[in-house]
């Protein structure tokens, strides 16, 4: 309640009703893979030597991936993905990353939350901000919700920020304790920071009403599986269903920090992966809602091209995202694979920048100009 309560826009009266979102209204679900999945084992370049040479060990065979093309395969705990390629469902896209990449988790974690560049630091997040410009004198800070305990920076803005909670239902039942209603009436303090919290905590507790009932509106018609990214993907789809205000879902998945074991560990990270998104597309299409929504995948940075001594991979650069939705105007393999003959000190260089990715998910998928966000401009690109 604590982390969900500090983090909600500071406005001090109830929820307004809604009105649901109209049919077409375009939704934007984030996966984060946190801990820095290896790009290189997720799409695979079967018919490049320099992989193999550089993973002995560790490279995935041509007959043991699922074909997406006649260069590359998909990680064989993927099915479900490979399936979205063949549809022309899912896009892929290749090396992305940005100049000067830190190889550290928490610094490059907020570069990508943050859209900053490597040299710059800023305390406000791109969702966060996009949330601030969304929503200037509105009261819906449900507009922008993360299914974790804590809310990451990149729903954090200046104004406004998203909302953290893992479960509707204990939410809500949290709420209902009397002791925060009784906090609230007997707040007489006119010391900024205290003022802030408590009309925080009030915000709060009219929101855990709001996204509760519009979690029973509609019941899941898929079988997710008993995860955590299941049980996150599930709300996330019986609130899209429900018709709540939420434009912007993100969910994190992980570790996939796998310097040791490598294979073990992601292919039960994917595996996890694979089952939960499967049954929340499974979902949005027995609903109708496929279309209007978009889900995206990042990770910090990938791993090095070459295996280490302990059957893993060591910190990296540039990576893969998966673009996956009913709405793509371009489809498959968007870029060519990463280049294994230029390498940067062993490391992939990058050919996307993250933030032509956010660039064209704010402009065409959010109709939100995105340098207003982004403070700079960034050419989009063409898969939406």
């Amino acid at each position: 309640m604590a982390s969900t309560s500090l983090f909600v826009p500071a406005f001090l009266k109830a929820m307004p009703v809604e009105k649901p979102f109209p049919a077409g209204e375009k939704v934007l679900v984030v996966l984060q893979l946190s801990g820095g999945n290896d790009g290189l084992n997720t799409v695979i370049p079967y018919r490049n030597d320099l992989y193999y040479a550089a993973r002995p060990k560790l490279g995935i065979r041509m007959k043991d991936s699922l074909r997406l093309n006649d260069e590359a395969g998909i990680h064989p705990a993927l099915p479900a993905f490979s399936e979205f390629y063949a549809n022309g469902e899912m896009a892929i896209l290749n090396s992305v990353g940005y100049p000067n990449p830190d190889r550290s988790h928490f610094r490059s974690m907020d570069i990508w939350h943050t859209a900053s560049d490597s040299k710059t630091y800023l305390d406000t997040g791109w969702l966060g901000r996009y949330l601030d410009a969304q929503c200037k004198g509105c009261d819906h800070p449900t507009q922008v919700l993360e299914l974790d305990d804590v809310l990451s920076l990149a729903l954090k803005g200046k104004q406004l920020n998203g909302l953290a909670m893992k479960d509707p239902a204990r939410l809500y039942q949290t709420a209902r304790n009397p002791f925060y209603e009784a906090l609230v009436e007997d707040h007489h303090h006119h010391e900024p920071v205290a003022d802030y919290l408590y009309k925080t905590l009030a915000d709060t507790l009219s929101s855990a009403d709001y996204i509760f009932k519009a979690s029973k509106e509609k019941s899941s018609s898929a079988s997710y599986p008993a995860t955590a990214l299941g049980k996150s993907l599930k709300t996330i789809s019986s609130l899209i269903n429900s018709g709540i205000n939420t434009r912007v879902y993100y969910v994190s998945h992980g570790s996939f920090d796998t310097h040791i074991a490598q294979d073990a560990q992601q292919r039960r990270l994917f595996t996890e992966m694979n089952d939960a998104v499967a049954a929340f597309i499974k979902d949005l299409k027995a609903y109708g809602r496929f279309k209007d929504v978009l889900l995206v995948t990042f990770s910090e940075f990938g791993r090095r091209v070459a295996q280490n001594a302990s059957g893993g991979t060591d910190h990296g650069t540039a990576n893969t995202m998966f673009v996956i939705g009913g709405g793509l105007k371009q489809k498959g393999m968007i870029n060519d694979l990463p280049n294994l003959a230029d390498l940067d000190d062993g490391d992939l260089k990058y050919s996307v920048d993250f933030r032509q990715v956010y660039a064209t998910l704010l402009d065409k998928w959010l109709s939100h100009p995105s340098k207003e966000v982004l403070g700079a401009s960034f050419k989009p690109l063409q898969f939406i």
